[in-house]
């Protein structure tokens, strides 16, 4: 078995290539679904598209939880997205939360029934990096909680 010479993937991999991976390395995009797949389909896609377009995040991390509710496979009408953004520095809660809706106003008129929002500075992040947990959904005017 002959070994190969990679010395020529180190020096490609100096200088400007590095610190532009490293970079890229940095933003954290993640997509899971509410059964951890891994496909994305096209309301997805153009939330994740604008939402990287308008607030240029750090982290954005886009979860289809269509499937826990009473809707039809594939759907995608409920997501939850974390967006880590300095764009949000010095802004309240609410302020963030119109930049995102800003951003995605036509899926929000369309085909998405549900956005769970959590839209985190970088240091607020750093103390807690974490894409929060939706409860079950109860289906509507269907079912009721138990109450104590």
């Amino acid at each position: 078995m002959q070994t190969k010479n990679y010395s020529h993937l180190r020096r490609m991999l100096s200088g400007r290539l590095v610190r532009r991976l490293v970079s890229m390395a940095g933003r954290v995009c993640l997509s899971r679904g509410s059964a951890g797949s891994a496909t994305v389909g096209p309301v997805e896609a153009a939330i994740r598209a604008k939402l990287e377009q308008a607030l240029n995040p750090e982290v954005l991390e886009l979860r289809n939880e269509s499937g826990g509710h009473a809707v039809p496979p594939g759907s995608e009408t409920h997501f939850r997205v974390a967006v880590v953004s300095a764009r949000f520095e010095g802004l309240s809660p609410l302020q963030r939360h119109r930049l995102v809706h800003d951003a995605l106003s036509e899926e929000l008129a369309g085909p998405v029934h549900a956005l769970a929002i959590q839209a985190r500075t970088p240091a607020q992040w750093r103390e807690n990096p974490q894409l929060d947990a939706s409860p079950p959904c109860l289906g509507g005017s269907k079912k009721t909680r138990e109450t104590p």
